[in-house]
């Protein structure tokens, strides 16, 4: 039985949303998809993200969150700041790396909606140096990291291994010799941190 317009959540919507960008593309999928993915009407969707930019800026947040989620178990963690700097840096540039080879033709539709989102991406990015931030503050603050700016210091950490999770470096993310060069990089910024 198709769901009715009581039974639809915004989830379902994103869900569905997702799945019809997955099978379309960014330029191709239209509102009306969406729907007719759930079995309802256009009416019925534009009850939940009044327009399609909303829908899409909605579905491109959902995608971000998931990242940001995992890694905010990381840094909540309680122990060595040195330990979950490492481990941080290594989640998110798995998951950024999982998600361009894992479902290709999603990560391109993502790529290009995250260039035409309004507020997600910055808030995506705020949300990753404030989780980087508490790290190296709770390491300057035990002694591990010798920093004055804690966010100063975890925003250049957050640019320096950019290679590794922006998404404009996916085809490099493959290459021979990645694995070193990350692992050099983020030895250099504990090196640096320390002090």
């Amino acid at each position: 039985m198709a769901p009715t317009s009581e039974t639809l959540t915004a989830e379902r919507i994103l869900e569905a949303t997702e799945e019809v960008l997955r099978r379309h593309g960014p330029a191709k999928a239209t509102v009306v998809d969406v729907a007719r993915a759930l079995g309802v009407s256009h009416g019925s969707v534009y009850r939940h993200f009044r327009t399609k930019a909303a829908l899409r800026e909605a579905v491109t947040k959902r995608w971000l969150d998931r990242t940001s989620e995992a890694l905010a178990g990381i840094a909540a963690e309680d122990r060595d700041a040195e330990g979950r700097l490492r481990d941080w840096l290594r989640a998110l540039f798995d998951a950024k790396r999982r998600k361009a080879g894992d479902d290709p033709e999603l990560f391109a539709t993502y790529t290009v909606l995250t260039d035409e989102a309004g507020t997600a991406v910055g808030e995506h990015l705020a949300d990753l140096t404030g989780q980087l931030t508490r790290i190296v503050r709770e390491g300057a603050e035990t002694g591990v990291f010798t920093v004055a700016d804690p966010a100063a210091a975890a925003r250049a950490v957050f640019h320096a291994t950019g290679r590794f999770h922006d998404p404009c470096h996916a085809p490099e993310w493959k290459r021979p010799g990645v694995e070193e060069e990350f692992a050099a990089v983020v030895d250099l910024l504990v090196r640096g941190l320390r002090g």
